[in-house]
C-alpha cells in the first residue's frame, strides 16, 4: 500500500537551513504529484511547495519563495523539502502528500514532521 515517511524536521535557530525528506513506497514520486503543506498550532494547513509529476513545474507558497526548493529523486523513491534562511514564523509540522495518478490513485498523506525555528 501507499505510504509517505516524512524526516528531518528539528529545532534550528532563526537563519538556519534544514532538509525534510519524504521517503514514498506503494508508488513511484514520478507518476503523482507530490506536494508539501505546513500547519502552525492553531492555523489551516497550508500548501508551501509542489512538483508536478513531470518534475518540470513547481509551485511555491509567497511566503517561502526564493528560500525553500522542492526536489524529487526517482532513484530514491524520495522527495526532499530544502529550507534555508529559517524564519520564526515557519515553524509548524510540515507533511507530505501524494496526488497518484497511476496505479493506486488518490491522495495520501504522511504523519509529520515538526520543525521548530526559535532562537
Amino acid at each position: 500500500q501507499v505510504q509517505l515517511v516524512e524526516s528531518g524536521g528539528g529545532l534550528v535557530q532563526p537563519g538556519g537551513s534544514l532538509r525534510l525528506s519524504c521517503a514514498a513506497s506503494g508508488f513511484s514520486v514520478s507518476n503523482g504529484v507530490m506536494s508539501w503543506y505546513r500547519q502552525a498550532t492553531g492555523k489551516q494547513r497550508d500548501l508551501v511547495a509542489r512538483i508536478i509529476n513531470s518534475g518540470s513545474s513547481t509551485f511555491y507558497a509567497d511566503s517561502v519563495k526564493g528560500r525553500f526548493t522542492i526536489s524529487r529523486d526517482n532513484a530514491k523513491n524520495t522527495v526532499y523539502l530544502q529550507m534555508n534562511s529559517l524564519k520564526v514564523e515557519d515553524t509548524a509540522v510540515y507533511y507530505c502528500q501524494a496526488n497518484v495518478l497511476f496505479g493506486s490513485r488518490g491522495v495520501y498523506w504522511g504523519q509529520g514532521t515538526q520543525v521548530t525555528v526559535s532562537s
